[in-house]
Formats: structure tokens, sequence, C-alpha cells
């Protein structure tokens, strides 16, 4: 550890015995426990109100979360010399969830159903009236913005006059995931969606906001830890779910008998309904691999584009026709778009 890095330890009220480095982070051994100092990008106005979060979900519902420790000065965040921020907060001695055990993935389904169970502003901010700040978006804004990016993608190419094989591949199936985009953008705009997020802002109803296996560390005794919560919000709760499905998923080419025990674990929990389901098959149909290879690509230099690019473009397309299948079989949803 640095020498600057070690005068923000200096900043906390408590013994460190000794570091170790991981990815923008470094485990400290303390006198109060194992502690994980992070650099973070949470603003100082958010960063009591995870406190509050965390701390309630720890204490009073029984969750081990990696609740923020306070400085010596009371506060949550501290800076180095160099302007980085960092965050200290309590970690346990878990070990990452696998994606390729079963057994770990359908503790964690549960996990997240229990969670959210216990998340909502007014169970955790009862006290605190300013809320809009943190509300989510409609559920068609996020496919609205990827859809015009796809549509730029096309238009830049089209001018190219010497094309690359990622290129020509983008163009061959444009037309048949774009219309899949199309589908899903028009169903997500609809009444059943749109109802189901503004009772869910109604109910003050809030998300994890990046629940991944990376998030979820597997305890030897008791229930998962949960960590990372920085992007909590009030929005719709299937979208956690959504998006460790997909996480998933996309390690499991679709395995329709591991996605259909993922949801039943979820359900017995915490019920979804119709509208739910709905939403996340809705979110799920959506070609997010093929949007987000051809966005890396725009952003990219374009001189030369490796060929892994045209090898991720091209799975998209192919993993598209598994994807409906799932949904079908799981969700009996039919957007009766070709996509091979």
């Amino acid at each position: 550890m640095k020498e600057y890095e070690l005068e923000v330890l200096e900043q906390y009220d408590m013994e460190v015995k000794s570091t170790r480095r991981i990815r923008g982070a470094f485990f400290c051994d303390t006198n109060e426990g194992t502690m994980l100092l992070k650099e973070t990008k949470i603003s100082a106005r958010r960063a009591p109100l995870l406190y509050k979060l965390l701390s309630r979900l720890e204490t009073e519902a029984g969750f081990q979360v990696d609740t923020p420790v306070f400085t010596k000065n009371g506060e949550f965040l501290c800076a180095g010399r160099d302007g980085t921020k960092y965050m200290l907060k309590k970690w346990y001695a878990g070990r990452e969830c696998e994606v390729k055990r079963e057994a770990d993935i359908i503790e964690a389904v549960r996990q997240l159903a229990r969670i959210h169970r216990n998340l909502s502003w007014q169970r955790n901010f009862d006290d605190i009236e300013e809320s809009f700040s943190f509300v989510g978006r409609l559920p068609e804004e996020e496919v609205k913005r990827h859809n015009r990016e796809l549509r730029k993608v096309r238009a830049f190419i089209r001018n190219r006059v010497s094309k690359s094989d990622f290129e020509y591949l983008f163009l061959e199936n444009f037309e048949k995931m774009y219309a899949l985009a199309e589908k899903v953008t028009a169903r997500l705009e609809g009444e059943e969606c749109r109802k189901l997020f503004w009772e869910s802002i109604e109910k003050r109803l809030l998300v994890h906001g990046d629940y991944n296996y990376h998030n979820v560390l597997m305890m030897a005794a008791g229930m998962p830890a949960v960590t990372n919560f920085e992007h909590f919000r009030m929005d719709i709760q299937a979208q956690d779910l959504y998006y460790f499905l997909r996480k998933v998923m996309e390690k499991h080419q679709w395995d329709v008998c591991l996605g259909r025990k993922m949801l039943e674990a979820y359900q017995a929990v915490r019920p979804l309904t119709v509208s739910e389901k709905e939403y996340i098959a809705l979110n799920l149909a959506y070609p997010e691999k093929f949007w987000k290879t051809a966005s890396s690509y725009y952003h990219s230099n374009k001189a030369w584009i490796p060929e892994k690019s045209v090898e991720k473009l091209r799975l998209s397309v192919l993993q598209a026709e598994e994807k409906l299948d799932f949904l079908e079989k799981i969700f009996t949803l039919n957007l009766q778009v070709p996509v091979v």
C-alpha cells in the first residue's frame, strides 16, 4: 500500500494490522474485523443514505451487508492526497458466488427475494421527505436510447466505403435484431409496464441496482452476504432479478431447467405478479449483447476491429434464438420475430 493510501486509513479510528490489495480496493485486517477500503464515486449527499439503508438491513433485519464505517470526523468519505475518494466498509470472510455452481445461484436468488421484502424508502428513510432524486427511469427509456444508438451505428457503417467483416455482419443482421428491439420497446411502453413502474414508485420500493454474482458472498454458515448497494434507487424490484437472471443465463446458454429453478426459488420467498414476470421477460428479450457489441465498436478506434468483436457479434445473433426459446418456455412470451 502506498504512503498516501496509508494516510487514508489513518483517518479512521481503528488499528490496521495488515492490508492486501485487490482490484480497485484493499482488504484491511483491523482490530474491529475485516474491512474493505475501496475507491468510490458516490456523492457526499448519497453516502449517509447508503449508511442508513445498510445499517438498518444489518441491525433490524439481520442481513450481512457492507455497511460503511465512520471516519474520525464522522464522515463516510475520505480523500487521498491525489483527490481520489475512498469509503471504508465492513467485509466478510466468504467466497464469491460461483456462477457455475447451481446451489450458489439458487441461494443468491433466495437472498435477493429476502432483501427485496425489506427494501423500501418508507421502511428505511421514513424521516426523509426528499426522494425524487433516487427514482429510476420509465421502463422503455433505456431501450429507446439503445435503439437510437443502433440506428446511428447503421448509418455510420452504411456511409463507409470500405467495410470490415464486423460491419458486413452488423448490416446483415441489423433488420431482424432491430425488429426485435422495437417489439420489446413497444411492449415496455404499454400500460402494464408503466403501471408497474408507477406502482413501485408509489410504494417507494427500492432496488439493489447492481445485483450480480460478484456482489454476493457465500458464507460458511448462514445466509449470503450482499455488497455494493451504491446504485440503490426506487424502481421496479424485478429489475434486480432480471439483471441477475440475464448474467447467469448468459453463462449457462439459457438453460431452461436452471432458469425455472431460479424463478421458483425467488417466488418461494417473494411471489411475482403477472406484470413483473412480463417485465422480466421483455427485458431479457431485448438484444442487449447485439447493442453492447455495436456500441463498443462505435465508440472505439474503427481503423482496427479485433476478431474477438466479430465473434461477439456473431454469438449475440446466434444466442438470440436460444434466448427467445427460453422465454417462450419459461414465461410463455412469444414475440414472433425470426432471428435466424
